[in-house]
């Protein structure tokens, strides 16, 4: 990955330093929309990715741009709200009406307001790329324009419940989720795969999204003692589970699945994050990264990377070498493209199904060592 990754940035490099192409010399302007919140509870999710993306399209441009086009990135704000998300498509509809170039929507982060927003994506002349977006039915929906950069909810179950059971020896397991569509599609696909193992579920409770008091939840938890503990939800409930967990005296192993793994979980836990373990849908930025892409991203971004960074990086890569392969950005053929062939990302190659899902997808466990996440798995 690591070797993949210098290839990217050293072309990027060396062209940069050639001489980039004058305004003049550029085809036009290639607009690549990025749909994520970027104002609320999970703006700094948010963020990230658009902060990935935007590191991608800097390279390419400095590289002389897409096929010649110059990319410009524009964030639309969904504010975590599937409302929001439907309303935002008004901006790239009046774009596309105005005979400007739009090729792309990259996003959303969460899967309610990827699903929301692809019943109009669907109709579109652009190609949709989550970078995070894991709920299992986006992919079992015929959408001939979508794709996704992280493997699905039916893959992160499989291989949370085998660490649950395999590695942490876990035969019943407490399964908390928040109320969304992704928190509860996760737990339900666990559960079934707890199952399989010959394990079960020994309580299985709901929370609200963004909730930040579990006095209740804890209690439950501590009468059902259960061998381990999971959590499907978002970075802005882990931290506090874990602190009311901690601070009642359970020290049960606790596992939470992808929405948890940003610096947030471990910042706002007050110091009881240390030993808990998060699943992922890429690597660290320092697991795949070198010194240079980090001083790269903070002169686009102005702040450090966080872990969805790499998420909306191989994004804008995949739509990168999706439309040098099909040598066009007309949406049709991006997409053909990237379903006839691999691309190269910071991730090694990606090959997708004709769903749009990942043909090899991967999981990543994380423990929280020294108040970082370390790779374990």
């Amino acid at each position: 990955m690591r070797r993949t990754f210098s290839t990217f940035l050293l072309i990027a490099l060396l062209l940069a330093l050639g001489g980039c192409r004058s305004q003049e010399q550029s085809k036009g302007v290639a607009v690549v929309y990025v749909a994520v919140p970027l104002s609320g509870f999970q703006a700094n999710g948010g963020q990230t990715v658009l902060g990935g993306v935007r590191l991608a399209a800097e390279q390419i441009n400095r590289a002389g741009g897409l096929l010649g086009f110059e990319l410009e990135v524009r964030p639309l704000d969904d504010e975590s709200d599937s409302d929001v998300a439907v309303d935002n498509i008004e901006a790239v509809t009046a774009a596309i009406d105005a005979g400007e170039r739009v090729i792309a929507v990259i996003g959303h982060l969460n899967s309610g307001q990827t699903l929301a927003a692809m019943q109009y994506y669907k109709d579109m002349p652009l190609v949709v790329i989550t970078p995070t977006a894991s709920e299992q039915s986006l992919t079992e929906l015929g959408y001939s324009n979508f794709f996704r950069v992280n493997a699905n909810d039916a893959v992160q179950a499989a291989v949370d419940a085998a660490f649950l059971v395999e590695d942490l020896g876990a035969q019943r397991v407490a399964v908390v989720h928040n109320d969304t569509e992704y928190g509860r599609g996760l737990a339900a696909a666990l559960i079934r795969e707890l199952e399989a193992r010959g394990s079960a579920a020994a309580i299985q409770i709901e929370v609200a999204e963004g909730q930040s008091l579990y006095q209740q939840e804890v209690q439950r938890i501590q009468e059902a003692a259960p061998d381990a503990i999971f959590y499907a939800g978002y970075e802005i409930e882990t931290p506090y589970l874990r602190a009311a967990l901690v601070e009642n005296g359970v020290d049960t192993p606790m596992l939470a699945s992808d929405g948890a793994f940003l610096a947030a979980t471990i910042d706002e836990a007050g110091g009881t994050a240390e030993g808990m373990y998060v699943s992922a849908f890429a690597p660290s930025p320092r697991n795949v990264a070198d010194a240079q892409w980090f001083e790269a991203y903070q002169a686009v971004e102005y702040r450090n990377p966080d872990t969805y960074s790499v998420n909306g990086y191989v994004a804008m890569q995949t739509l990168i070498e999706g439309a040098r392969a099909a040598k066009d950005l007309d949406a049709q053929k991006i997409a053909a493209a990237l379903r006839g062939s691999s691309v190269e990302t910071i991730l090694d190659g990606l090959r997708f199904e004709d769903d749009g899902d990942l043909a090899d997808p991967q999981i990543w466990i994380y423990q929280v060592q020294d108040n970082e996440f370390r790779q374990v798995k």
